[in-house]
């Protein structure tokens, strides 16, 4: 803890780490992580349990086609299921899949997950993250994370934590999965409307969950002015030297 405070104590990274057992925050630099702001593509898990519960945990095949139809790739990622869409956080694909969910289906997943649910009159793309319409607390969305392991075992949940894994592997989080050599992480990614000052374009945000076999940590990571994939080199150089 004290490496992360000597370390990584500049204004352009917030950071909150919990310990993975009892969900108390072990060390934070992130000011008014209670406050409610757009998190960006961190939502994705949560919509994406809400469909599986309307279609008896079973999540679409869908072909992205990149940018064209609403990707944040310009390159096609090509057919995804639900592990390799969480991997590179496709838009296409959640776009596609939120189209469906409806209030009543999302209210019982924020409620098990102890998240603020989105502003009325919501549309799809803000169930994915694009917008503002959809604010939760940091910390709230870093316990939301420990909950989703502690329910892997629940339907619908294993799914999305192979995708987190492979997203270290190999997705946007594979930042995290370079840095680390004695261990792998569960990771997701995701870039929101920059909300504190100096005005940024847009802020990078990283959940990771380590060791991912056997979580003791969940570190949450905001790095200011940059996309998720971006950030995600600063939580593998926090959790790399962690690990020493």
């Amino acid at each position: 803890m004290q490496v992360l405070e000597r370390e990584f104590s500049a204004d352009s990274v917030s950071y909150l780490l919990l310990d993975a057992n009892s969900g108390v925050l072990l060390a934070s630099h992130w000011e008014n992580s209670g406050k409610p702001i757009p998190l960006g593509s961190l939502v994705k898990p949560f919509t994406a349990l809400a469909y599986a519960g309307a279609h008896d945990f079973r999540y679409p095949i869908y072909e992205c086609r990149g940018q064209a139809n609403g990707c944040w790739q310009v390159r096609p990622h090509g057919k995804l299921d639900i592990v390799s869409a969480i991997s590179v956080s496709c838009n296409s694909y959640f776009r596609s899949l939120a189209e469906s969910v409806t209030s009543e289906q999302l209210l019982p997943v924020t409620r098990t997950f102890d998240l603020e649910s989105p502003e009325a009159n919501f549309t799809g793309p803000n169930l994915i993250g694009l917008g503002e319409r959809w604010k939760i607390s940091p910390v709230r969305m870093a316990r939301a994370y420990l909950e989703l392991y502690r329910r892997r075992d629940q339907p619908g949940v294993q799914e999305i934590l192979a995708g987190m894994l492979q997203s270290a592997q190999r997705g946007t989080g594979a930042a995290v999965g370079h840095a680390l050599k004695h261990s792998e992480a569960l990771v997701k990614t995701g870039t929101a409307p920059c909300t504190h000052a100096p005005h940024a374009p847009g802020d990078g945000f990283v959940v990771a969950l380590a060791p991912a076999q056997a979580p003791e940590i969940v570190l949450m990571v905001r790095v200011h002015g940059v996309a998720g994939a971006k950030a995600a080199e600063t939580a593998g150089r926090m959790l790399s030297r962690m690990e020493e």
